[in-house]
């Protein structure tokens, strides 16, 4: 716990930016009102209605004034380096007052080839926003360095307008919405560095909470969610791609051998992580369809998912449905009459809104539900039509009870569900050979945790 210490320290506000304000949203009250997105949580629905475009617009152009924000720039300096943008973002988080604990996690990078050239310090700014359970953590993240065509050129002027100070807009812009709510689950907030050198940033964090034992039962990180238009100028505005990783590649040789050896190959906590986001976050109060794809991430590309899920956390990432390449990784410049680079002209606001919302209404879901149960075991000592499920009850004064799920070997998603309630174990009269089961916890408020998939008990 010494790091979620060290990070819930109060820390003095400073004064935020004049952004345009957003209007109040206006809603139906009292007995018998309707949700105005059926089927969402309204109170859900009310926070998602005030995260803010104008805003989002704001934050990224902002980011793109400081001139780079390259990991191996000035730190020294008040307007102009990955400094510059450091303690900007930390001010607007304390800005956003509520119940937000915001501080500055440094550490400083020796060299490592090929990318670091030089010791560094790297910076992660932090916003934690505590639960009743501290110990149980979701996280989400974005990335504040850039680079250019050429990746170790730290002086070259590099806006990283989608890539990623869309991703850090969209988190910055969640963290002020829910700065006041209060939930059992704690939330952190990041705005992480060194990314683009080698996830330097990321790794720091997830090895940070690791080693204080902190119980992460989530993370996502939104990288380059700044657009839908591809570079041939196809538009996919209301959908974002969540990359989740199948069998839990950075885990021991037996926990592979474990899920693969009963057809886990679909049911890495990763991938309950996705199902749970896209079957939360897809409806009409996000304005999206997460759409799911079955890999790690993207060919030849990396994002700060990866370090979460190498210390054995469930991780995913949210990558805009279409890519265009010309305005990632790219001088600016014009070339055949074509503009390079990575400008605020080319984002979205409307569409990282929407991003913006997939991971509220992600993390309101996750935070308001108990945890995922834990050390969740199948029955294969004898053989049998009937299967049998065992794991540990928690200790949770919200928790009701917990649900059986099952699908098709061959189907993406649950079908079918069954009430056990609050028991340690259950038997369903249906063969395991057939299906695939998974278990969840549902709390006394009605949300529902991610499904945890039961490995063979011996």
């Amino acid at each position: 716990m010494k790091f979620l210490a060290t990070i819930l320290l109060l820390v003095p506000a400073i004064a935020a930016l004049e952004f345009p304000q957003c209007p109040s949203p206006s809603w139906p009250t009292g007995p018998g009102s309707e949700i105005r997105a059926p089927g969402v949580p309204r109170d859900m629905a009310r926070i998602l209605s005030g995260i803010s475009d104008k805003r989002i617009e704001a934050i990224i152009k902002k980011l793109t004034t400081f001139h780079t924000r390259h990991t191996l720039s000035r730190q020294d300096s008040p307007t102009i380096g990955i400094g510059a943008a450091r303690d900007w973002i930390k001010s607007e988080y304390d800005s956003f007052g509520g119940n937000l604990q915001v501080s500055i996690q440094t550490y400083l990078q020796p060299i490592q080839a090929p990318r670091i050239d030089r010791p560094v310090n790297i910076s992660n700014i932090v916003a934690v926003l505590p639960g009743y359970d501290s110990n149980r953590v979701y996280v989400i993240s974005g990335h504040y360095d850039t680079r250019a065509s050429d990746v170790m050129n730290p002086d070259i002027e590099q806006h990283g307008a989608n890539d990623d100070a869309s991703g850090v807009a969209a988190v910055m812009e969640v963290a002020r919405v829910l700065a006041k709510q209060k939930f059992p689950a704690t939330l952190i907030f990041a705005a992480v560095a060194g990314e683009e050198q080698g996830l330097y940033g990321s790794n720091h964090l997830a090895q940070t909470l690791k080693a204080a034992g902190i119980d992460v039962q989530g993370m996502f990180t939104s990288d380059i969610v700044g657009s839908s238009t591809a570079d041939d100028g196809v538009k996919d505005p209301f959908s974002v791609r969540l990359f989740a990783q199948g069998i839990p590649l950075f885990q021991s040789s037996a926990v592979q051998a474990a899920y693969a050896g009963v057809g886990g190959e679909n049911d890495s906590p990763a991938r309950q992580l996705a199902r749970y986001a896209a079957s939360v976050a897809s409806n009409i109060a996000t304005g999206m369809k997460v759409r799911i794809v079955y890999r790690l991430d993207r060919y030849l590309r990396g994002g700060d998912h990866r370090p979460f899920l190498i210390a054995g956390y469930p991780a995913a990432r949210f990558t805009e449905p279409n890519e265009n390449y010309a305005h990632q990784h790219q001088d600016i410049r014009v070339e055949n009459g074509k503009q390079y680079g990575d400008l605020a002209e080319f984002c979205d606001f409307q569409f990282i809104q929407r991003v913006s919302k997939v991971n509220a209404a992600t993390l309101w879901n996750l935070a308001s539900a108990p945890g995922t149960p834990k050390n969740v075991t199948i029955d294969t000592i004898a053989l049998g039509n009937d299967s049998k499920m065992m794991w540990i009850a928690a200790k949770d004064d919200n928790l009701k009870g917990y649900e059986i799920v099952w699908r098709p070997t061959t189907a993406p998603d649950w079908t079918n569900e069954i009430w056990v309630g609050l028991v340690n174990e259950a038997t369903v009269d249906l063969s395991k050979d057939n299906v695939v089961f998974g278990v969840r916890a549902v709390g006394k408020n009605g949300y529902k945790s991610p499904v945890a998939f039961p490995l063979p008990s011996v």
